[in-house]
């Protein structure tokens, strides 16, 4: 069976597989077991693209055993996947039927094979995830604080107690992590030399942007989401956007280009620069993301550190 092409449709308990040129629907469990069957299967078959798509960690491990294997595989948004289907005319939605469509998908679109996280990586995600969900309870009991009644607001300022102390403790857990592992430290060290990079930017940035230093500017800022995108019809000229990219990346560096904006002198000229020139601040705001995640790309590429890229 000739195998070019590959779509696995992953879900808890299964892993639907379908290849072109010649569809071959196969069924596999999605447990050690049989994701070396399908991994011995693949390999050394000349296969192009494997493509999953992202399912909330459920194809974590088949991915990994794939991508230590040397095999080519791709994890996808399931809306550009889904996108795809609908302008395939496949509005059927089953396993196996998707599994099909991820595998058109490889051949049609040939989405671009990136290095995967190893097991590191996905280790400072997964700490880096979980803080976040405490994060996000500690915003909601806070919310709660001003409609609950008497009887119950003792409670939820315990709870909010509580979650501080957690949410610290995973902070220091993190930074332990990055300043004491050969891997992360000269890469935070990097990272802590802009003014206006804090913590939670270096922890996401490490977690969820590997890719940073090893892309080039554009490919970078269209990675996370702050290249903006025409939007123009005939003689009509329209307003620039951004959308898509990786969100929680996109957030933290908003976050960090608001303190830039007033302590990195680079920054700062720029933001000032451009309102000076008329620029609404949404506009002004996007240009200094993009200017400080090219910086600290440039930043990583190089390895040099703040100051030193200054004098360069």
């Amino acid at each position: 069976m000739e195998v070019k092409f590959v779509g696995i449709d992953v879900s808890k308990a299964a892993l639907d597989f379908d290849c072109l040129p010649q569809s071959a629907p196969q069924q596999f469990g999605n447990h050690e077991e049989d994701i070396a069957v399908l991994v011995k299967m693949l390999k050394g078959s000349g296969v192009e693209r494997i493509v999953l798509e992202a399912t909330g960690g459920y194809e974590t491990n088949l991915a990994a055993a794939l991508a230590a294997a040397g095999l080519p595989v791709v994890v996808i948004n399931p809306k550009r996947v889904r996108d795809f289907a609908k302008a395939s005319g496949v509005l059927a939605k089953t396993d196996r039927i998707d599994a099909r469509v991820l595998a058109r998908f490889g051949e049609m679109i040939a989405p671009p094979v990136r290095a995967l996280p190893d097991q590191t990586q996905r280790e400072l995600a997964e700490l880096l995830d979980r803080r976040m969900q405490l994060v996000v309870m500690r915003a909601q009991e806070k919310a709660r604080l001003s409609t609950v009644l008497p009887v119950a607001r003792d409670d939820i300022k315990e709870h909010i107690t509580w979650l501080d102390k957690r949410i610290a403790r995973f902070e220091r857990d993190l930074n332990q992590r990055l300043r004491t592992t050969d891997v992360w430290k000269e890469k935070v060290a990097l990272l802590d030399s802009v003014p206006g990079v804090g913590k939670v930017t270096i922890f996401t940035l490490l977690a969820r942007l590997p890719e940073l230093g090893q892309l080039n500017r554009g490919q970078v800022a269209a990675l996370v989401g702050v290249a903006p995108f025409n939007d123009d019809s005939g003689k009509r000229r329209g307003q620039r956007y951004i959308q898509g990219g990786r969100c929680d990346v996109r957030c933290v560096l908003y976050m960090a280009t608001l303190t830039a904006k007033q302590w990195n002198p680079a920054i700062k000229q720029f933001f000032d620069r451009l309102i000076a020139a008329g620029k609404p601040f949404k506009v002004a705001m996007t240009a200094c993301m993009r200017k400080l995640l090219t910086v600290l790309n440039v930043l990583m590429k190089t390895q040099k550190p703040w100051k030193n890229l200054l004098a360069a």
